[in-house]
């Protein structure tokens, strides 16, 4: 398991939520979960097959997955889309980082935070 995942969440709604509290995303009440992605590359491509309609900005939460303390589980035959069963406790988030997109809403890229 790598030490890092990555939680796509619209930007709106990161910043609306309570920083003292447990983070919970929009959709966890139906899901059961909060759904990650292993990897910047396929954090793209589910950016662009949920949410590329979607036309509010969006950041990737960065997550230690070591620091997660809710049951983390992958169960996708690929392994790369772990499942944390349980509110998201805040140490735990290294970075919310901005996805970029195209003009046609197709995002990019996320931004790296800069050295130094």
């Amino acid at each position: 398991m790598p030490s890092v995942t990555y939680h796509i969440v619209a930007q709106p709604y990161y910043e609306g939520t309570d920083p003292e509290q447990p983070y919970i995303p929009e959709a966890y009440a139906a899901d059961g979960f909060i759904h990650c992605t292993d990897g910047i590359e396929n954090l793209i491509a589910t950016a662009n097959r949920y949410y590329r309609d979607d036309v509010r900005p969006f950041v990737a939460l960065v997550i230690n997955v070591d620091a997660v303390t809710a049951p983390v589980r992958y169960e996708d035959d690929a392994g790369i889309y772990p499942h944390i069963y349980g509110a998201l406790n805040r140490e735990s988030i290294a970075s919310a980082l901005r996805m970029r997109r195209d003009a046609d809403g197709t995002f990019v890229a996320i931004s790296l935070p800069k050295p130094g």
